[in-house]
């Protein structure tokens, strides 16, 4: 057998393989043998069936499928100690001449190469990493809500401007039967308003949907539709009351503090107030770095160039998946993916220049940390080292979770990379500024 490259150009090539009889015939006389052995043919004893029957009726396809196992193997193997950093599978070149009468053949693959480049790590302009601080309403509207919800409730005659009003939609020609509770400053408009203040358990307020609540997204939860009708629902609803309360905020003492943080964490207003604005700036420090990856990656594409065998790629996209795709569909298919493509090849190359990898110590570490976050949640916050090993063990034992929590741990590893080796400039401000500026 005789296997060679044949550079078209940079990102192109042909790998040739000459398969002859020497090759294969040994395994399959083999195969043959063992065929006659086993073969159960009405006239002969077993084992006894001539090789030539067995032959005209089993050699031509025994000598096909060992073809193709010795072609597949010999070019996994050419590729790997040549080195060859492909892209996409190689494609066999079809030959109007090829026949599997023959004895000795020849076979062709198209190869799409990976290109060579360097990556610019250093853009012209510094890339923006925003810190985040949550700004004195955000802190004040927070200590408010969490003293709601740990307050208590009790129960009102009639409603009132700080009331929890609870009961039943209903629009029998739309299908909504739907029962909810909701806090009277999120209905939207005096109007809405004037209509529940003063009403009493078993009244029924008759409502407008368009415009009721502050926001939509509330009016599809109060109403249970679906978000593809929402925008445009204009109907009426009855409303019947159910239960009215409002609630009395917790008082700002050492319960309240450890009830939130554990016993003794927190020890006064001022202390409360600071661990709140830690803990928001922790929460948008992960939006931020998000961002920060979100940029350098647009950067790092737009600031690398290098040139990808564009036709090649197309062409194995039209027969890669299960269906195959017309030269059109494989053309669009091939441009939805290019940036990704792109930016795959250059974190490939950043990974491997800079020994960014992801070793299973690493990974079993990185699952347990997430498996403890998880158990945090339910109250479990300080499980058994044996429990974590176990679960982790049968999370790692799962392949998509393996992909999942790999690309996820890459993530910061390349994240912590970008950091230090990236032109960066730190701007400061609000969740508000933030989301204006970024999302537009």
């Amino acid at each position: 057998m005789n296997i060679t490259k044949e550079n078209i150009d940079a990102l192109n090539a042909v790998v040739k393989i000459d398969i002859t009889e020497e090759d294969y015939q040994d395994k399959v006389s083999e195969i043959l043998q063992d065929y006659r052995k086993k073969a159960n043919i009405p006239g002969f004893r077993k084992g006894h069936v001539p090789m030539s029957l067995v032959k005209k009726q089993y050699e031509k396809p025994v000598m096909i499928d060992e073809v193709n196992k010795l072609l597949q193997d010999s070019l996994s193997k050419f590729l790997v100690e040549e080195k060859l950093d492909i892209l996409g599978n190689p494609i066999p070149k079809v030959q109007e001449d090829f026949s599997w009468e023959a004895d000795a053949f020849t076979f062709e693959f198209e190869v799409g190469l990976a290109p060579e480049f360097e990556v610019n790590l250093q853009p012209k302009k510094p890339i923006t990493h925003y810190k985040i601080v949550p700004d004195q309403k955000m802190l004040d509207d927070q200590m408010v809500n969490l003293q709601k919800n740990y307050g208590k409730i009790i129960s009102q005659s009639e409603v009132a401007e700080n009331s929890n009003i609870t009961g039943t939609f209903v629009n029998e020609s739309e299908g909504i039967e739907k029962k909810t509770t909701f806090t009277l400053d999120k209905i939207k408009g005096k109007t809405n308003s004037k209509k529940f203040i003063g009403a009493k358990v078993g009244d029924v307020v008759k409502l407008k949907t368009k415009g009721l609540f502050t926001d939509n997204h509330l009016l599809q939860n109060h109403l249970g539709v679906s978000h593809d009708v929402i925008n445009d629902l204009a109907i009426d609803v009855d409303f019947t009351i159910e239960e009215i309360s409002y609630t009395e905020p917790a008082e700002l003492n050492q319960e309240f503090f450890d009830k939130l943080f554990g016993p003794g964490q927190v020890k006064s207003k001022e202390e409360f107030r600071a661990r709140l604005k830690e803990d928001a700036e922790k929460q948008f420090e992960q939006q931020a770095d998000q961002q920060l990856l979100n940029a350098v990656t647009e950067s790092l594409i737009e600031n690398t160039k290098f040139d990808l065998p564009a036709a090649f790629l197309q062409k194995w996209l039209s027969v890669a998946g299960e269906k195959q795709l017309s030269e059109a569909e494989a053309i669009e298919e091939y441009n939805r993916s290019e940036k990704g493509l792109r930016y795959q090849l250059i974190e490939g190359k950043i990974a491997k220049e800079h020994n960014l990898q992801v070793t299973f110590d690493e990974l079993k570490e990185f699952a347990k940390g997430f498996i403890k976050s998880q158990m945090a949640q339910y109250g479990n916050t300080n499980p058994a080292e044996a429990e974590l090993d176990e679960i982790a063990g049968r999370v790692l034992g799962n392949e998509e979770e393996v992909k999942r929590l790999s690309e996820q741990l890459m993530s910061q590893k390349l994240l912590k990379f970008f950091k230090e080796n990236v032109k960066l400039k730190t701007k400061e401000l609000s969740f508000d500024e933030f989301v204006k500026e970024v999302y537009k």
